[in-house]
């Protein structure tokens, strides 16, 4: 089946539509809030208390919702989860426009990182919903170019969202952005909830929760083709992120003003998006542990480049090679996961997967910000290229099965 008679599957389109109208509100209030909470305390910290905010609670929830998934409705789950996102924007709104009291250190900025906590737990549910739901939507051979195809859907709502956020602060002023934002979730919730899917009857007995749990967790860590592709993708991440020392290389290395921010944030996702779209059309089955392991190494290099780099367009460049083998990445993972899991366990797999990449992106951060500390801004990118490749020889030494994987033999 061709990508183009996937997008004839009434079932996976409505998935798309769900997964994208959930993700463009997401964004757009990413991008607001930030703005929203710098006005208010003209504090840099607080900027990065946003992120702490939503993601303790994400971790915190993100097994239960893993194993409510496995155990209730679906499509209503997913409902449920955006009409919490239609709720949080709806309390920030409220606070832009004054409805709700504001201050600098009053209810005002107490409420916004209220809302930012709600939301942390409400994006424990997203993924795993979604994740559940393509395995109902999709035939197993149909998996890899599926997952192509929703590459695509991801990476334009990534560079969409925050540039629709910006335009609409910028035009509208922070409530209309909100208020955007929180149609966009309604719309989000009546698509999953409209959802043409049938779901697995419920169990006629449910097992407890913390030993259902632990049966995901033991499937993850027994399971060493799952494992290996996902621990490649935390630590890749981890060492290898290079978007969080943006400004600095702008300002410091290339001398570029901050129009150029945009571009170079923008080009990683543009080169998945293009080759989400190669692989929707050409889903790769043989030798796909390789594949995935020599994309990841792609990865490293081209950080590597991007950090020796003294030009802009080399730069953008190097950023939009990286996006490409990362779209390797995404689509080769997202495949191995949905073929591997079975399906009464998808929920759960699902949530520790978004464990693994959740921490990988809020930790690689984190490391970028400490290693540019203690190296210097250009060694310490090197660095994390560096220690990308050594995880791909790690792994490909540690994970045989991994390295010697064909799609075919998981369906």
């Amino acid at each position: 089946m061709s990508a183009s008679q996937l997008l004839r599957n009434p079932g996976f389109v409505g998935l798309l539509i769900y997964r994208l109208l959930a993700m463009m509100s997401y964004q757009i209030v990413a991008v607001t809030v930030g703005w929203h909470v710098y006005e208010l305390t003209r504090d840099p910290f607080a900027l990065g208390m946003i992120g702490l905010t939503e993601v303790i609670p994400y971790f915190c929830f993100a097994l239960f919702a893993g194993y409510a998934v496995d155990h209730l409705p679906r499509r209503k789950l997913g409902m449920f989860a955006c009409l919490g996102l239609l709720l949080t924007t709806l309390i920030l709104a409220g606070v832009a426009s004054g409805t709700l009291p504001a201050g600098a250190f009053g209810i005002g900025t107490l409420t916004l990182f209220v809302a930012i906590a709600i939301n942390g737990v409400v994006r424990a549910f997203l993924a795993p919903v979604y994740m559940s739901l393509f395995a109902r939507v999709l035939k197993r051979e149909h998996f890899a170019r599926g997952a192509g195809v929703s590459s695509v859907v991801m990476q334009t709502g990534l560079v969409l969202g925050p540039a629709l956020g910006g335009v609409l602060v910028a035009w509208g002023g922070k409530t209309s952005a909100y208020l955007v934002a929180a149609a966009f979730a309604l719309a989000a919730a009546i698509a999953i909830i409209t959802l043409r899917v049938t779901e697995p009857p419920p169990a006629a007995e449910r097992a407890p929760v913390f030993k259902s749990i632990g049966e995901g967790l033991r499937f993850v860590f027994n399971n060493q083709v799952v494992l290996g592709a996902q621990a490649l993708d935390m630590f890749s991440v981890l060492f290898g992120g290079a978007v969080a020392l943006l400004p600095a290389f702008i300002h410091d290395v290339l001398h570029y003003g901050p129009e150029a921010l945009g571009v170079l944030r923008a080009a990683p996702a543009a080169g998945a998006v293009m080759m989400g779209l190669w692989l929707a059309r050409h889903p790769p089955q043989k030798n796909a542990g390789r594949l995935l392991l020599w994309a990841v190494a792609g990865f490293g290099l081209c950080i590597i480049g991007f950090a020796l780099s003294r030009q802009f367009w080399l730069s953008a460049l190097m950023l939009m090679l990286s996006g490409m083998c990362d779209g390797v990445s995404v689509v080769l993972r997202s495949t191995i996961l949905q073929l591997s899991t079975p399906d009464e366990m998808r929920g759960r797999v699902s949530s520790i997967n978004g464990i693994f990449i959740g921490s990988s992106n809020e930790l690689g951060a984190f490391e970028s910000g400490v290693a540019a500390k203690l190296m210097g801004l250009v060694p310490s990118v090197i660095f994390g290229g560096c220690m990308t490749l050594a995880v791909v020889g790690a792994t490909a030494k540690l994970a045989p099965k991994l390295r010697r994987l064909d799609l075919r033999d998981l369906q």
